[in-house]
């Protein structure tokens, strides 16, 4: 067996499963807060698409993907990030959701022994990619501290010196943190200066509440620089938060062609190809905006709903964008677990989403909740919680 397999921590939904075992909830309807998986209706001409095109399952897809879904996804990204010069057939790569993106880019980029900085706490993807690669992880506090944004002056520059990958999460899973321009181009510098490739997992961009104010990209700040050949930058993005289709898998990644060329060639041997029926569902998804707006009206009348339940009762403010709470509740897992015992609701501990550095676990005082189910649910989720927290 691959000896790298010893070092990956059970999977947080593991961690919840057993913090679970034994405890008998309460009489009532469960509610899920756990788990980020959007519950809003697919849209239907996605799926109309997906059906109009079963019979293309009798053709091996390539794993470049299509002409036209790169071209869909490079013109969905000159409208939503003003790229002007981005090529769809150079810098866009078709991708089967961005968790497997996010895991085998790592294989093709990291050599063994290099440094792989992430975030703290992070989405557990990264740190198993890079201890499957072969590579070192060195995590990055995000706390209150800093806005939940990694606290990237806290890394020694041996760690740059040694680092070949950073993730970065904007908006950050599970803080729903932004990194601004500023933040992106210090990260472009130090990149420059240490050689290093970076990786941004953009897969809640489109899950913001100022319609006005999108979150920014890291290929914009590239643009906005000049840098058109995105040279170092990589960013992955998925239609499972934007369109609702968690069940689709399918995403993109996209930037530095050279990279991507090598990147590609790995995915040819890796066979991950994305069925060619997926494909054209996908085209219908990127081409269009109304859906996607329509979600954020959702997601917004849940926040709105739900904080104004917990205000007064519950450390937590509205996240500039995503569809988590991040709440201050002391200890994260005992409030876990008494939130399901006496309320029949799971959360997931933010200690299961974080590691130990610099001496502490900067998810341990916080659960996440995910704003995923319906209106009604999320409603009747914060009464309990608040009826809850008011127990002595």
């Amino acid at each position: 067996m691959n000896p790298y397999l010893d070092q990956l921590q059970p999977y947080p939904f593991t961690k919840l499963a057993a913090l679970k075992k034994d405890l008998i909830p309460a009489d009532k309807p469960h509610i899920a807060l756990s788990i980020g998986e959007p519950k809003h209706t697919p849209p239907t001409f996605v799926r109309d698409e997906l059906i109009e095109n079963l019979d293309k399952l009798a053709a091996y897809p390539a794993t470049k993907g299509i002409d036209p879904l790169r071209e869909a996804v490079a013109a969905w990204l000159r409208q939503r990030f003003q790229l002007a010069s981005v090529c769809a057939d150079t810098q866009v790569l078709p991708v089967n959701g961005t968790r497997e993106a996010l895991f085998a880019f790592a294989q093709a980029v990291v050599s063994p022994g290099a440094k792989v900085l992430m975030p703290n706490p992070f989405y557990q993807i990264y740190e198993g990619a890079a201890l499957l690669a072969g590579g070192s992880p060195h995590f990055i506090n995000c706390s209150a501290a800093t806005g939940f944004k990694p606290d990237f002056a806290s890394v020694p520059e041996q760690a740059w010196r040694d680092c070949e990958l950073l993730y970065i999460c904007t908006p950050g899973n599970p803080t729903g943190a932004l990194l601004d321009a500023a933040d992106l181009q210090e990260l472009l510098e130090l990149a420059d200066r240490y050689d290093f490739t970076i990786a941004s997992d953009e897969c809640y961009s489109e899950l913001y509440f100022d319609e006005d104010q999108p979150p920014i990209g890291l290929l914009q700040v590239c643009e906005q620089l000049g840098r058109t050949d995105y040279r170092r930058c990589v960013v992955f993005h998925s239609l499972s938060k934007r369109s609702n289709l968690p069940g689709l898998r399918s995403g993109f990644v996209a930037g530095d062609a050279q990279i991507l060329e090598k990147f590609l060639l790995y995915r040819t041997y890796h066979g991950c190809a994305m069925p060619l029926p997926t494909q054209y569902a996908s085209i219908a998804a990127w081409q269009d905006e109304q859906h996607v707006r329509h979600n954020r009206a959702l997601y917004r009348e849940k926040f709105a709903a739900v904080l104004e339940i917990l205000d007064g009762c519950l450390d937590v403010e509205q996240p500039q964008a995503s569809f988590y709470l991040w709440p201050r509740v002391g200890d994260g897992e005992q409030f876990a677990r008494e939130l399901y015992r006496q309320q029949n609701i799971t959360v997931l501990p933010g200690a299961f989403l974080a590691r130990e550095a610099d001496g502490i676990n900067p998810g341990r005082e916080y659960v996440r909740m995910a704003l995923v189910a319906t209106l009604e649910e999320c409603i009747e989720a914060a009464a309990r919680i608040r009826e809850f927290c008011r127990q002595p």
